[in-house]
């Protein structure tokens, strides 16, 4: 095809799921069939496991940091005068209960659907705030 032809009429079509296909018309009739470059940001991927994993690790060590575990670990660490046997057990139980709480979520995600286990989660957080909140008051 010249770049100085007829106007090119452009109608979607879609050949794939992920990728449609584009159809050309010319005022000659003539038909040709063009599958676009599809960029990688338009079609839906899978993180890496190296995102997965700094998303993770980065979320749950801000989540972490000055909570009472780690308030627990230091007092514990202090008084023992035994650092690396704190730090094991401490490392040992925070990666016991990581395992339950990623055993459990992948159990629960074949149960239910991601649109439920969203619902359920907000409901829970609201049910927690509120009852801080209430024992804020009453206290």
């Amino acid at each position: 095809m010249k770049l100085d032809s007829a106007p090119v009429i452009l109608t979607g079509v879609s050949a794939s799921k992920n990728q449609p296909a584009l159809t050309m018309t010319t005022e000659s009739s003539t038909m040709e069939t063009i599958q676009p470059v599809v960029s990688a940001e338009s079609q839906k991927k899978q993180d890496s496991p190296l995102i997965v994993f700094a998303t993770t690790f980065i979320t749950i060590f801000l989540a972490e940091i000055g909570d009472k575990t780690q308030l627990s670990t230091l007092l514990m660490s202090a008084e023992s005068h035994a650092p690396w046997v704190v730090f094991l057990g401490s490392a040992s139980a925070l990666i016991t209960t990581s395992l339950l709480g990623v055993l459990l979520g992948s159990w629960i995600s074949k149960k239910f659907s991601p649109k439920i286990l969203d619902k359920s989660a907000g409901i829970m957080l609201l049910f927690v705030s509120v009852m801080l909140f209430w024992d804020v008051f009453q206290g």
